[in-house]
């Protein structure tokens, strides 16, 4: 069955429907998170939240977009809420190794996951409209069309805000640029972002 067909099945009462679009979704959804907010408690409990609210909304879905599409944009805005609501805790550099070595096994490389860090703490810098364009754009390896969709905002919009993002992130990871060392930076697509 197709992601759309599941959501018609709950919809029409099937009590297994959604525990399959959860089993189908969840890791890279709480990816997304994770890479948005930088604390795996803060990324599993918006998760969380955004799972329920689309169990809850699923007749709202349209179709006008992909299933995966209208729940990347549901948890995107679960952790947008969540840092609007409060200020997120600062994660300790063993929280963050811990994180990504869940999320994208690495080869033992210092280097890499060094990297992956400040990589990491650098984006936390960003407001969070530029954040989540550029986890979406950037490290999710999404197109300016599929992150537009997802944050319901224009392409341009999209590529505004990872112009901005990425131009406050050059400074502060302009040392990394010119490492003979580092081939690149792991995102769960293996994407190269620097």
């Amino acid at each position: 069955m197709t992601d759309a067909d599941l959501l018609t099945s709950h919809i029409d009462g099937d009590p297994h429907a959604f525990s399959e679009i959860v089993r189908r979704h969840r890791d890279r959804m709480w990816a997304v998170a994770l890479r948005t907010l930088g604390d795996p408690d803060e990324a599993a409990d918006a998760v969380q939240d955004a799972f329920v609210s689309a169990y809850r909304k699923a007749e709202s879905f349209r179709g006008d977009a992909a299933v995966t599409t209208w729940l990347h944009r549901i948890v995107v805005n679960a952790c947008l809420d969540r840092m609007r609501r409060k200020s997120i805790r600062p994660v300790a550099d063993d929280e963050l190794v811990e994180a990504a070595e869940r999320d994208t096994p690495i080869p033992d490389q210092t280097g890499d996951r060094d990297v992956s860090m400040e990589v990491s703490a650098a984006l936390k810098l960003l407001p969070p409209d530029q954040r989540a364009a550029l986890v979406l754009v950037d490290m999710m390896g999404y197109s300016v069309e599929d992150a537009a969709q997802v944050l319901g905002v224009p392409a341009g919009t999209v590529k505004s805000r990872c112009a901005r993002g990425r131009g406050k992130l050059a400074p502060i990871l302009s040392h990394l640029r010119n490492r003979s060392d580092l081939s690149r930076v792991s995102s769960p697509e293996g994407s190269r972002t620097s």
